[in-house]
């Protein structure tokens, strides 16, 4: 049964970015010459380091009002944040090829060994990547692996015996607790910068691309440069990694981290593989948001609806059709593109789940077997 007002065409959609009244942009890196960029917004255990350029001298002799959980934190994590310079390869009129610097960014290093985490907008398209590090230097970096849906890369360094910084437990993290953010924002003549907050709020949930990702949220500044720097506790430890932040007039203090815990688990995948293995449904889907962009309208209370299967994925093994409107996956209702796509995250490659779907008029489910995304 066509469930549309008027024929479906194409294949999978790829849907857009959609927030309801502001928008969601990456910290990003800071861009050294386009406009556009503007907007753009443990593995290992290190050794805290005694002190560093953001607190050179002193701090010993600061009376305890003045060396404060910030102070401290600032110290103890700012030697392992770096900037990451982004360089492409452009062409000019001659045809030519130049590198250009695409932007800066910031990053974590996590083992003394020269492994560094920070985000995949930041080292996207680079054909070099240079690490400043705290101590003056700079260094080339070795792309190690990246993720594009979590939007985190690790870059390695030829060097050792250098600070790293100490993963917390970001769920066991409280809202009203102090944050602070560390990074450089606006490039690198802001290196090394410290801004002080709260934690806002605990899983938040927000959709980019249809995706569904649980952040924390925190009103210390983060500004564009900060993507891929340290989100850091009161005891010193980083518990997330900046990601993003709401741009919208009027709209301020609204900044987001991905969460320590989820950032373990990718590194550690991208440290062995390169890349992270998820499962794939093989479907191309509609929820009523994504059908309304595209000009149709999906006559549907619940479910999202089959626009498009693969022949050769999961779903098409199992017998799922177009047309049909999935209703549960693995006992989880889903009504948009976003809460499927994260019901199918959730497992593993090789699981066999139930998806419960309307077809016509009858109410059936089906046993898939989740494969392996290519």
């Amino acid at each position: 049964m066509n469930r549309f007002d008027k024929r479906l065409k194409g294949t999978v959609i790829i849907a857009m970015l959609v927030v309801a009244a502001a928008a969601i942009v990456f910290a990003g890196c800071f861009s050294l010459g386009a406009d556009e960029d503007e907007n753009l917004e443990n593995l290992g255990e290190g050794i805290p380091a005694a002190s560093s350029r953001i607190d050179s001298k002193g701090w010993e002799k600061a009376s305890d009002a003045r060396n404060t959980p910030v102070v401290r934190a600032a110290r103890a994590v700012g030697p392992a944040v770096v900037g990451i310079t982004n360089k492409a390869v452009a062409r000019d009129w001659f045809n030519n090829q130049f590198e250009i610097e695409q932007g800066v960014g910031s990053g974590v290093i996590f083992r003394a060994d020269g492994y560094i985490v920070t985000n995949n907008h930041v080292i996207a398209g680079a054909k070099e990547i240079i690490v400043s590090l705290a101590d003056g230097r700079s260094v080339s970096g070795e792309l190690i692996g990246t993720d594009e849906i979590t939007d985190l890369a690790v870059v390695k360094i030829d060097a050792d015996n250098l600070t790293a910084a100490e993963f917390g437990d970001s769920d066991d993290i409280m809202v009203g607790e102090p944050a602070i953010a560390i990074g450089n924002p606006l490039g690198l003549e802001f290196q090394g910068s410290v801004t002080a907050g709260v934690i806002s709020a605990l899983n938040r949930t927000l959709n980019l691309n249809d995706r569904q990702f649980k952040l924390i949220q925190t009103d210390a500044a983060i500004n564009p440069g900060n993507s891929g720097g340290a989100l850091v506790n009161a005891d010193g430890l980083v518990i997330g990694i900046n990601s993003a932040k709401l741009a919208a007039n009027g709209v301020e203090g609204m900044g987001f981290a991905i969460p320590i815990n989820t950032v373990r688990d990718i590194v550690a995948e991208l440290m062995e593989k390169g890349r992270v293995i998820r499962p794939w449904l093989g479907v191309g889907v509609f929820d009523k948001e994504t059908a309304a962009r595209q000009g149709y309208r999906l006559n549907a209370d619940a479910g999202v609806y089959v626009e498009h299967v693969d022949k050769d994925g999961s779903a098409g093994a199992a017998g799922i059709r177009r047309g049909d409107i999935i209703l549960e996956i693995a006992g989880k209702p889903v009504n948009t593109v976003g809460e499927l796509r994260s019901a199918v995250a959730e497992q593993k490659v090789g699981t066999v789940i139930q998806v419960k779907l309307q077809r016509d008029d009858d109410i059936i489910t089906v046993d898939v077997t989740l494969q392996a995304m290519d």
